[in-house]
């Protein structure tokens, strides 16, 4: 192994065609050398959502070169790269199995380790791409597909503290985005639609708030969206109602936070905690201020990736393999795309929700 391996990353499991290469600098931190992402939203803009086997097309079209221009852009010579990471999973299967294939060539034409690394696991550490992160520490993870609190205790070890039982965070932001009328993709819009309009203006449910523990619900959330928009008259009202659902999930994730906070401190009494919000929606301002509220009034230090790193990016995909790579944990080319590969192993799949419970 070289003295500081070279890894580089793949991730396809939705709707970006994503490529990086890391390598530690001399503080033992990842240094990302490139970090190439093409997202797809023109492809899927007409059809409010991602249709996958468009999604599959573009990664087929693009991938080779999204692969070129980051290694390009690394300045680094293909035989020095150290190991291929690619995700495995979880996400749209016919979009796993592009990026997965990919990485299994370049890495059998290189003649080098093959590693297959879950996107959930990606943005667990994103964190460690631009600091110096101890274990345990807690974890949200909110995006398109998942919202769950989890004990990060190390490299492949987490401990599900609570989940949606129904829809994921960037999921009820999308769906309410586009019953405001606010164009595909709309969730990561919707937070400025708020700006314009009165948080108090309507009331809404906050489902499960005071039982289920750490669990999330939003569905009954979505149906008083639903339930509203088809009285709103004027564009003011839909500033309104974006404000008020804003506030509302703020809300949700303050009380639901601190039942996660005081999990997290049974199981890990120490002296100082950390606590890492990743995935899409973490790039949320009104989230993020939030968060940082809460973590202050509860001795926890709030921890967030990069903007650019909260949405689905392959500088995290390879940030896992690097680590899984010092360790010499490393996949064969057989290993298949798993598009519901959990965190927690112990963790089930609610059927047809595809959510985990």
């Amino acid at each position: 192994m070289s003295e500081k391996p070279i890894i580089l990353g793949i991730e396809t499991s939705c709707d970006e065609t994503a490529v990086s290469l890391i390598q530690d600098d001399k503080c033992g931190i990842p240094k990302i050398l490139s970090n190439v992402v093409s997202s797809q939203f023109d492809i899927h803009k007409e059809f409010g959502g991602v249709v996958p086997e468009l999604a599959a097309r573009s990664h087929v079209e693009k991938i080779d070169l999204i692969a070129k221009k980051a290694i390009d852009e690394s300045n680094v010579n293909l035989d020095n790269v150290s190991a291929i990471a690619a995700t495995a999973g979880p996400g749209l299967i016919v979009c796993l199995t592009v990026g997965l294939n990919f990485g299994k060539a370049m890495a059998m034409s290189l003649n080098i380790p093959f590693i297959g690394v879950n996107h959930l696991e990606g943005h667990a550490l994103s964190p460690k791409l631009h600091s110096k992160l101890d274990y345990p520490y807690l974890l949200l993870l909110i995006s398109g597909g998942h919202s769950q609190y989890l004990t990060v205790n190390g490299l492949g070890n987490y401990k599900r503290l609570g989940t949606t039982i129904d829809d994921a965070l960037g999921e009820a932001y999308d769906k309410t985005a586009k019953l405001l009328g606010i164009e595909f993709p709309g969730g990561p819009k919707l937070e400025n639609f708020s700006k314009k309009g009165d948080p108090n203006k309507y009331e809404l449910p906050k489902p499960i708030l005071n039982k289920g523990g750490c669990n999330l619900s939003f569905a009954g959330l979505k149906t008083a969206i639903l339930r509203i928009t088809k009285k709103i008259k004027t564009e003011q009202e839909k500033f309104d109602l974006a404000a008020s659902f804003q506030k509302t999930i703020e809300e949700i994730l303050y009380i639901k936070t601190k039942k996660a906070f005081q999990e997290f401190k049974k199981l890990h009494p120490m002296d100082n905690y950390n606590f890492v919000v990743a995935g899409g929606v973490a790039a949320n301002q009104g989230i993020r201020n939030k968060i940082i509220e809460v973590s202050k009034e509860n001795n926890f230090n709030p921890i967030f990736p990069d903007l650019n790193l909260c949405g689905d990016n392959a500088a995290m995909i390879a940030m896992v393999g690097l680590e899984k790579y010092k360790i010499k944990k490393f996949d064969g080319l057989d290993l298949p795309a798993n598009p519901r590969l959990p965190l927690d192993e112990n963790a089930k799949f609610l059927k047809g929700a595809g959510v985990e419970l």
